[in-house]
């Protein structure tokens, strides 16, 4: 079984929790990404995506320069290591209605595996398998 590793995106882009939610915003807007890990001290402390940034911009009275990342991100991660079994990913992912796995080796993130790589490596899996 193929694991997070062959198929994830390495070294992604990450964001502190003490930036602005506008920061984060144009992060996200000029890397075409729809998750960012938020780290605190160096450590995992969240996830903010697209999503919660386009809650937030439908908020009124809200500027986006004055919240926190801290203050809207996610709490609700879903962590594996790198060499988790691809098919536990995916069928978590699924199951939970997951964007994204975050991969952390030794308590440092090292990737982050999305429903865009999840779609690669099925693309992957069924060209080998029919191939």
């Amino acid at each position: 079984m193929p694991t997070v590793r062959a198929f994830m995106t390495a070294c992604p882009h990450t964001v502190g929790a003490e930036q602005t939610v506008s920061f984060a915003h144009t992060m996200l807007y000029q890397q075409r990404i729809r998750q960012l890990p938020v780290l605190h001290g160096g450590q995992l402390a969240g996830l903010l995506s697209e999503r919660d940034l386009t809650l937030i911009a439908s908020l009124r009275d809200v500027d986006p320069n004055a919240i926190k990342v801290e203050e809207v991100m996610s709490l609700s991660i879903y962590k594996v290591s790198p060499d988790a079994p691809l098919d536990e990913v995916a069928s978590e992912m699924a199951a939970k209605k997951f964007g994204a796995a975050i991969v952390v080796e030794n308590n440092a993130v090292v990737g982050i595996f999305t429903t865009v790589d999840a779609c690669a490596a099925l693309a992957a899996v069924l060209k080998d398998a029919y191939a």
